[in-house]
């Protein structure tokens, strides 16, 4: 059996014939319609167990009134305090790359730097605890 083709390569076009070559029909590039019936499988059972709990970074509904979180995953670019640094509410703490792109996070209340849990090059998730503010 015989099929022709019109194939373009690189804007030229061209016909090509195909012959299927198999023998006594027991192969066919194009199965016959409805030849493909599938004995239907039983259903695989549900598991009942839960999944475990997987623990990862603390997100922005565990983490405290002082806390700073990353807005979004990226890396640590720069953190511009330091422990123990009267910060006012606006001002720039850390700066996160995400996507060739910067996004600058910022103090959400005045305070002092309590703690800080990135340094930069840290790799961080949507949520994360960057900094507390006491």
């Amino acid at each position: 059996m015989e099929k022709k083709f019109r194939i373009t390569v690189e804007g030229k076009q061209y016909i090509v014939a195909v012959e299927d070559i198999t023998t006594g029909g027991t192969q066919s590039i194009y199965p016959e319609p409805g030849s493909m019936n599938v004995a239907p499988q039983p259903a695989a059972p549900v598991p009942t167990a839960p999944a475990p709990a997987i623990s990862g970074p603390a997100s922005a509904a565990e983490a405290g009134p002082g806390d700073e979180v990353a807005p979004l995953g990226g890396v640590v670019q720069t953190v511009h305090v330091n422990i123990g640094q009267a910060v006012n509410e606006g001002d720039k703490l850390i700066s996160l790359e995400a996507m060739k792109m910067v996004t600058h996070v910022v103090a959400r209340r005045g305070g002092k730097v309590t703690s800080i849990a990135v340094k930069p090059g840290d790799p961080v998730d949507a949520g994360q605890v960057l900094l507390s503010i006491g």
